[in-house]
């Protein structure tokens, strides 16, 4: 899939297609080569996957992948405290039904408040996370600039957690509202578990997802702001190996 712009910021490279529907093809093609290529190379990989709408179209056609899924340690990335294990709107559920439970994946890691509590899932989730590097991440960008749950008001590029329970920012409940997943802001959980900025970073390969309009200032702020928390987004372009794929939509304000 060929993209209608291609550009270069720093490190991080983007790449502009016609629509979402382009765009989360052609993020899986290049995907799924990544994964072949290490699966060539190792006995294991292990990747991050984030929750969210902005994956829709890219779990959809990561799933076709002809890859050894067996091969594959999946985990992700943040989810909310204080929602009921496999409620409608955990992250957790969102991935098993698009993506953990469609393939045959060689485990399956997910992050549930209730098992030891919000600290004590932290502590378990690091220690799993820990046991290997992390491959891959795949993952969007927030409305806000965050990158998982990690808010302007919590990021830390040099954070000495790997995984922590954060406070969720006014515009990143108001986004999870915007895209459906609760009815009002009310509903929208204010803490959640996620993983820290150097635990994404750590990972050898990046592919960020962003499309539609209400991502566009955020797309900007990423690729023209100062390197900062302000926007923690614009740490992806210290990267040595990420992809920005976005639509003609998100593109909108460049």
């Amino acid at each position: 899939m060929k993209p209608v712009k291609e550009l270069k910021v720093d490190k991080l490279i983007t790449f502009v297609f016609e629509n979402r529907n382009q765009l989360g093809l052609a993020a899986a093609e290049d995907s799924i080569n990544h994964i072949k290529t290490l699966l060539a190379e190792k006995e294991r990989v292990r990747i991050v996957f984030a929750a969210a709408p902005s994956q829709n179209e890219f779990l959809a056609e990561l799933e076709k992948a002809d890859i050894d899924w067996s091969r594959i340690d999946a985990f992700h990335m943040d989810e909310y405290i204080g929602l009921p294990s496999g409620a409608p709107q955990t992250f957790g559920r969102y991935l098993n039904e698009h993506i953990f439970e469609k393939v045959p994946f060689g485990s399956v890691n997910i992050i549930d408040p209730s098992n030891e509590g919000a600290q004590g899932e932290c502590y378990r989730y690091t220690k799993r996370l820990k046991k290997s590097v992390i491959d891959i991440v795949f993952m969007g960008i927030g409305e806000n600039g965050h990158i998982a749950f990690n808010d302007p008001p919590v990021a830390d590029f040099n954070d000495p957690e790997f995984v922590k329970v954060v406070e969720l920012d006014e515009p990143c409940r108001i986004q999870q509202v915007n895209d459906g997943c609760f009815p009002s802001l009310e509903n929208v959980p204010k803490t959640a578990i996620t993983l820290t900025v150097p635990a994404l970073m750590s990972a050898g390969y990046l592919s960020v997802c962003v499309p539609g309009k209400t991502k566009a200032s955020a797309v900007k702020s990423t690729l023209t702001s100062e390197i900062s928390t302000a926007c923690p987004a614009t740490i992806l372009r210290t990267h040595q190996q990420v992809k920005l794929y976005i639509d003609q939509d998100s593109a909108s304000l460049l």
